[in-house]
């Protein structure tokens, strides 16, 4: 998406972390930036049901935050 942004394309949403090196040297500016205000991370939905696979259980276990 940074690519095809700087190449004049379009609009790219992507997170700071990627688009800091293009902000820095001037490739990228903001817009909108009143519509994405900053979050303090990334969530996980999944669904709740009793039975979710070994694999995911793993996922899940493996990415939160204690």
């Amino acid at each position: 998406m940074n690519s095809a942004a700087t190449d004049g394309i379009g609009l790219a949403y992507t997170a700071d972390s990627y688009a800091a090196p293009y902000l820095a040297n001037g490739r990228l500016q903001r817009v909108l930036a009143d519509w994405c205000p900053p979050f303090p991370g990334f969530y996980l939905y999944y669904p709740g049901r009793r039975q979710i696979s070994a694999a995911l259980r793993a996922l899940i276990d493996a990415l939160k935050v204690a």
